[in-house]
Parts: C-alpha cells; sequence; structure tokens
C-alpha cells in the first residue's frame, strides 16, 4: 500500500504535512508506506531538523505549488507541475493507492474529476464528514462543501454514498438515513427537499427514516444526514466553532472535544474512481496525520469498489 500526501498543500505546510507525515509513519505497518510530493529539500531538512531519516519515505519532487486563493481549473491546467497535479497524476496511473492534501480544496475537487474521474453513475461527487453523537458514537452529515446546488436525484445518491461509508468507515450496521429539513413532517421544507422526500421515501437503496432537524444532528435519531453542501458547510463549520469556543471559555468537556477538527484529519471525496481525501487548510500535524490514517482506512476497507458496485 501507498499513500501519497501533498506536503505543500495548507496553511502551514511543508513544515505540518512533513511532521504529520512522521508521525504517520510511526503509526503504520512496514507494508504501508507513505510518498511525500513537493520539495523534497525542505522535506529533507525539515527531517533532519527533528532527527528523522527521510529514506523512509518515497519522495516525488516537484517545484510548483497551487496557492489556496489561485483559481482551480486555470491552476491545474498551467501548473502541471505541482505537487497537487502530479500527485493525481500518480493516482490515476495507479503508483499511489490514494491521495491527500490540506492545499487547494476547490483544486483537489478539480483533479478528482477531470484525472481519476467519478465512478460511473454518480451524478455528482461529494464530501462527507463525521459528526460526534452524544451517546458516544459518530454519525455522517454530507455534503459538506462539494455542491453548493443539488437537484432531487443527487441527494437520493448522497444517501446511498453516506450509507456505504457509515458501514465500511465507522462500522455502523443498516445506518438510519435521514434528510436535513425545517421540520419532521413530509410536507415541510423548501423545493428540493418537497422533491426529495418522496424519491427517498419510496427507494430500498438504504433505510430512510425521514426528515431530521438541526436539533437531531447530534442524537441517535439519524446514522447519516443528507442536505446539500451550502447547509452542510453553514453546519460543519459550527459544529467546528463548538471546541474553539469552549476553549475560550476555560471549558474542558469530553463531547466539545471531539469537535476538534484535528481528530478526523480531513473530508474524502465520496464517488470518484479512488480515494481522495482533502485536509482542513489551518491542518496541525496531528490533522494530518489523521487524514492519512482516513486514506489508509478508505484502502482497506475497499470503499471504493463497494461504490462502483452500488452504482453499476
Amino acid at each position: 500500500m501507498r499513500i501519497g500526501l501533498d506536503v505543500m498543500g495548507g496553511d502551514f505546510a511543508p513544515k505540518a504535512a512533513v511532521l504529520g507525515a512522521i508521525e504517520t509513519f510511526k503509526a503504520l505497518p512496514s507494508d504501508q508506506h507513505l510518498v511525500l510530493i513537493g520539495d523534497s529539500n525542505q522535506v529533507k531538512a525539515i527531517c533532519e531538523e527533528v532527527g528523522f531519516d527521510a529514506n523512509n519515505f518515497e519522495l516525488v519532487h516537484t517545484e510548483d505549488v497551487i496557492g489556496m486563493g489561485e483559481h482551480p481549473t486555470k491552476a491545474i491546467v498551467k501548473k502541471p507541475n505541482s505537487s497537487i497535479a502530479v500527485g493525481f497524476g500518480l493516482l490515476k496511473e495507479g503508483k499511489i493507492d490514494a491521495f491527500s492534501s490540506a492545499g487547494n480544496t476547490g483544486a483537489m475537487l478539480v483533479g478528482s474529476m477531470f484525472t481519476v474521474k467519478a465512478i460511473p453513475g454518480v451524478i455528482r461527487p461529494c464530501m462527507p464528514t463525521m459528526v460526534p453523537k452524544l451517546t458516544g458514537g459518530v454519525g455522517v452529515i454530507l455534503d459538506v462543501g462539494a455542491n453548493a446546488d443539488c437537484k432531487p436525484d443527487v441527494l437520493l445518491q448522497f444517501g446511498v454514498l453516506g450509507k456505504l461509508f457509515a458501514e465500511n468507515i465507522y462500522n455502523v450496521e443498516n445506518p438510519k438515513v435521514g434528510l436535513m429539513n425545517i421540520g419532521e413532517e413530509e410536507e415541510k421544507g423548501n423545493l428540493l427537499s418537497l422533491a426529495t422526500y418522496p424519491l427517498m421515501k419510496d427507494t430500498e437503496l438504504f433505510n430512510f427514516i425521514g426528515n431530521v432537524e438541526g436539533r437531531d444532528l447530534f442524537n441517535d435519531k439519524a446514522d447519516v444526514i443528507v442536505c446539500d453542501g451550502f447547509t452542510g458547510n453553514i453546519v460543519l463549520k459550527l459544529a467546528e466553532s463548538f471546541y474553539v469556543l469552549t476553549r475560550k471559555k476555560g471549558m474542558k468537556d469530553e463531547f466539545f472535544d471531539r469537535f476538534n477538527y484535528e481528530q478526523y484529519g480531513g473530508s474524502p471525496i465520496l464517488g470518484v474512481n479512488a480515494p481522495v481525501v482533502i485536509g482542513h487548510g489551518i491542518s496541525s500535524p496531528e490533522a494530518i496525520k489523521n487524514m492519512l490514517l482516513l486514506s489508509r482506512d478508505l484502502i482497506t476497507s475497499g470503499l471504493i469498489d463497494k461504490i462502483k458496485q452500488a452504482f453499476q
């Protein structure tokens, strides 16, 4: 197994990425290898600084970097030797089994769609994230930012993708799938949710339990919550703020500690032909480590093949 990492992506790159890779290396068995893509001279310097042998990694040298503020499509085309573009090239050629980056989110989405491409049958790939439950378990919400505008059939597919993600990554048996809405009643909601509800109600693709509200996010009513990426991203950013707010108020709480973005590392792009994970722009070494471990789990679970089977 070979897990690729863009070491030039993120606000604190390359140092945070390299330090995170070092910690990941210590946690991986000998048959799981890390491929670091970026400025190899900087990688070697950081490794030397902390007394770590850079030869433990496979280094792929690149000199171009896609900045966080660059236009995704233009940057991918104009910078074919950037760490993100080279990483997707390696993924397409099968030279790495997964690729992750805390860099330009748009470039990662564009690279996924135009390099490894969407799985046949998937209308719109999406991004899920983990949601901590008050009872101690976890749930999934999707989409959290890849698709600001969606149609009913797209949300129906998100239900399938979320079900498979919850089953194979978080080991949730027959996950309950809910549709995010402003009320539980079938007749509530905007045009999108009103049109989506009957599709989900009639499907046998997953265990649909009806509409759920924002207050149900952290209880056990649903294991998978489906929404468009505009709504999901707002919910995600609000949830991430809980951890910061409790720290600023001097509070120490086990539940709110689970909202620390470092613990889940990143969000995969579900619905493309290879494991791709996007990390938070402010990723710390701990977040990078967990992003790489999530990449590993996507490979070992065989999730991509299971999604392909579901959409045949």
